[in-house]
């Protein structure tokens, strides 16, 4: 599963998943580009190449502070807004979609040139158990997400041809500063827990371990995937 030497960014880079695959490729030898709106001190200590990156207003710059050509690209920015139906306005729905897709699409636009380079690029993206299976309060993430899945899928086609594989993973709940007020007591970590068939919440470095694999040749056979990285919850339901 070499990643060595190979070219890849990391969108949202700063903590919780995207720090950790930050991390993880580090340590692998990979030539890591990390981006992020800001750098924190965790990520400062990997001496990283690091591009300041608002993705919710990407400018043609991004292309220019690239290497010439990307092996990999991971997309981790995300978003947790859980709230009844009638409580969402239309703009929760808009701030999702453009964080969690359209966020996406732009990154990719300014980068898949230079996936194109590569031998065998893989780009991943970020999904939820909650865009398959239904979960209440759910409603804006799940659409943006569903979303994702789609443009993973779609793409995966349209570029299989240039050797540029598309995967997912949908994750259900992990341990990040992102859903730190869904974990914030033992109680509410216990309550998660037991909703899980494996019982314990997702860690940073399960999804990190994934996403290396989809990064790494020794997934150079798969493409068009969303893998469901969620400790059985979408499949499985004890008795």
């Amino acid at each position: 599963m070499s990643l060595k030497e190979k070219n890849i960014l990391v969108v949202g880079a700063s903590s919780g998943i995207g720090l950790t695959v930050s991390q993880a490729l580090t340590s692998a030898g990979a030539k890591v580009i990390t981006a992020s709106r800001h750098i924190s001190e965790e990520l400062k200590q990997l001496n990283t190449q690091h591009i300041t990156l608002d993705v919710l207003q990407l400018d043609n710059e991004l292309q220019e502070q690239l290497p010439n050509e990307l092996h990999g690209l991971i997309y981790c920015p995300g978003s947790i807004r859980l709230k009844p139906f009638e409580r969402l306005p239309l703009e929760d729905f808009r701030k999702d979609l453009e964080l969690n897709v359209l966020g996406a699409v732009q990154v990719l636009k300014a980068t898949v040139p230079l996936l194109k380079k590569a031998e065998g690029a893989s780009v991943v993206l970020f999904s939820t158990v909650a865009a398959k299976l239904g979960m209440p309060f759910h409603t804006s993430i799940a659409t943006a997400k569903a979303a994702v899945e789609g443009l993973t899928i779609s793409l995966a086609a349209e570029y299989a041809s240039s050797n540029i594989r598309f995967n997912a993973l949908s994750l259900s709940l992990t341990d990040t500063p992102l859903a730190s007020q869904l974990l914030n007591t033992p109680e509410k970590t216990e309550a998660a827990a037991k909703r899980h068939p494996l019982h314990r919440v997702g860690k940073p470095e399960d999804a990190a371990e994934a996403a290396l694999y989809l990064l790494s040749d020794a997934s150079s056979w798969m493409t068009g995937q969303v893998l469901h990285l969620d400790g059985g919850m979408s499949s499985i339901k004890l008795l």
